[in-house]
């Protein structure tokens, strides 16, 4: 039963609390009640709770505890249901380590010390800490094979994701919302070699690509950036392209066309900010899969090479010591897990908010 409802249901009169108008209206605004629907709403409740002396003193209304006392609560979670508050949690917490990576490392990520070879995090295993007495650091998510600091590690490989998502996605993104807007908007010959190149490419087989470059070229920073942003422009260039078919042809772009604006001006004034929310959501969708791309192509050893740290290098030299060391493979695992998650949550969120009628079901 939703807040209305339990409004005018007659049963909930003998539950009557007096409160100010305005915080009732305020409750109707959070249920998305407006307009007549509202004042309406105001007016019913002197026929359904008794006492009510809204006719007589509109400064106050006699209201039952339709709330039930937990007026806090269902607006905390009001406010969970309609928006992505865990995932923005997620991606914040993403972007303040990729930022501040050099003030929150605890240590240096590449420094080895022997001594604390494959040690287990300080608080799973503090026996293993107290039998080796000359060891005197903890390490809180433990060290791997050569006593390298996981937390340092997976702080390090956090800005690489952040810099990985930022420089390729940037890049396919131009380059496919550009191809886009020019296939869809002048059709013919234009349209037809770009949406064959898309073919094309979508018939490549992008892992075996990838490695092969990487054993000719040498796997690097630049290589890697490289095949992420031709892992991104296609799927821009399709939804784009469908989305232009669409404006191109509504009434304020023919309009713009009769009276005589240049090709240029329609396409970015006209109608490139009607592709902006496509353009977004799309970009929202792909960044969790360039932050799995990247993981991959390191597992596989055709990513960004030692000694720097990422999540997927971290996942491939942790894989020979699961049985015994856990940690190295687990705790990468969870981070890619959480931003993938957290970046997908937001870009179905993102879907749902541009769409009006996705909204409106949602609601």
């Amino acid at each position: 039963m939703n807040m209305q409802d339990v409004l005018l249901d007659s049963k909930y009169t003998d539950m009557v609390k007096v409160i100010p108008v305005a915080t009732l209206k305020d409750v109707l605004d959070n249920i998305l009640i407006a307009g007549p629907k509202k004042e309406g709403l105001l007016k019913n409740l002197t026929k359904f709770l008794p006492g009510s002396n809204l006719t007589k003193n509109v400064d106050q209304v006699s209201f039952g505890e339709v709330t039930g006392g937990n007026r806090g609560f269902n607006r905390f979670w009001r406010l969970f249901r309609n928006y992505p508050v865990i995932p923005i949690l997620v991606l914040v917490i993403f972007l303040f380590m990729s930022v501040f990576a050099p003030l929150l490392q605890p240590r240096d990520p590449i420094q080895q010390n022997l001594r604390a070879r494959n040690a287990p995090p300080s608080w799973h295993n503090p026996d293993w800490y107290e039998e080796r007495p000359k060891l005197e650091e903890r390490y809180f998510l433990g060290a791997d094979h050569v006593g390298r600091d996981i937390l340092s590690r997976l702080i390090q490989g956090s800005r690489i994701s952040l810099m990985v998502v930022a420089i390729g996605l940037t890049t396919g993104l131009v380059a496919g919302t550009a191809l886009g807007l020019i296939g869809g908007y002048f059709g013919g010959a234009w349209d037809e070699i770009i949406m064959r190149a898309v073919d094309i490419w979508a018939a490549v087989p992008f892992l075996l690509l990838a490695i092969t470059v990487a054993v000719v070229l040498g796997a690097s920073f630049t290589v890697m950036m490289s095949l992420l942003a031709l892992l991104t422009w296609s799927g821009f260039v399709r939804n784009i392209r469908a989305e232009v078919l669409i404006i191109k042809e509504l009434d304020y772009v023919k309009i713009a066309q009769v009276a005589g604006a240049s090709t240029p001006r329609i396409i970015l004034r006209h109608i490139f900010p009607g592709v902006m929310n496509t353009m977004i959501v799309i970009t929202t969708l792909n960044v969790g899969g360039l932050i799995l791309a990247e993981a991959t192509l390191s597992f596989l050893g055709a990513g960004i090479p030692g000694p720097r740290s990422t999540w997927g290098l971290m996942i491939n030299e942790g894989r020979s010591y699961l049985s015994d060391a856990w940690w190295i493979t687990v705790f990468p695992g969870i981070a890619i897990f959480l931003v993938v998650m957290a970046m997908n949550f937001m870009g179905d969120w993102l879907r749902d908010y541009f769409d009006p009628s996705l909204r409106q079901t949602r609601r």
